[in-house]
């Protein structure tokens, strides 16, 4: 049994409401531009493939609210461009559907959550949150109703490291007094999370809701309801 578990944020527990497409939409709609729901979901592939290109160019952007910023407006602006909206515009609409990620209402825990985090609790298991994520997380995780289950929230902007670099998970630990060889991690992207938690010496979880995972050497589950067995606490 570990002595703690930690946890990605999107994809994990949380997805956004009602999705990425709708936001996108609303804030157009808003501003005067009226798109139809099925044009911009026929984008989000090239969206996906503009955030993975930018991570594995360069993934250090995660360490700095700005830079994160920079490169999650750069990806929505692209949308709008592909929308038939001008570049000045396209621009600043970008921005509101970044700020619009900020706000608790955009997103939602999955089922799974609370139970599962509660499970843990129940055995005397520590829980904590390491994530990708700018200096908003924290707020947001409070407003969601789940930070009083976490005892650390460790973000990627707040303490300038990323995933998956190891010193980002052993910051975690060191935050909740365990040793990495004592903790998991469980997250939704392979290079992030699982070789990440892998090098720090913890014990990878691949959570794919989507079922779309293929790696070999790893526990995967479909759901937080799927961790107790995996983890040995059943």
């Amino acid at each position: 049994m570990p002595e703690a578990v930690f946890f990605d944020v999107g994809n994990t527990l949380l997805y956004p409401h009602p999705s990425v497409s709708q936001v996108v939409l609303e804030v157009l709609e808003e501003a005067g531009h009226v798109r139809d729901l099925d044009a911009i979901d026929e984008l989000m592939p090239l969206v996906d493939e503009y955030y993975e290109d930018r991570y594995r160019a360069d993934d250090t952007f995660w360490t700095d609210s700005e830079e994160t910023s920079a490169v999650w407006v750069g990806m929505y602006a692209i949308l709008c461009r592909r929308l038939g909206i001008e570049e000045e515009e396209a621009e600043g609409l970008a921005q509101a559907v970044y700020d619009e990620f900020g706000l608790a209402e955009r997103w939602r825990a999955y089922d799974d959550v609370t139970a599962a985090l509660d499970r843990l609790a129940a055995h005397g298991i520590k829980i904590g949150v390491i994530s990708n994520w700018d200096r908003r997380l924290r707020q947001l995780l409070v407003e969601l109703g789940l930070h009083e289950r976490v005892g650390a929230v460790i973000s990627s902007a707040m303490v300038g490291l990323h995933k998956p670099d190891p010193r980002i998970f052993e910051f975690g630990c060191d935050r909740l007094g365990v040793i990495p060889q004592a903790a998991a991690h469980v997250g939704d992207h392979y290079y992030a999370d699982v070789l990440g938690a892998r090098v720090a010496g913890m014990t990878p979880v691949l959570i794919d809701r989507r079922g779309w995972a293929t790696p070999d050497g790893v526990d995967v589950i479909a759901s937080l309801d799927e961790l107790d067995a995996v983890l040995g606490l059943e």
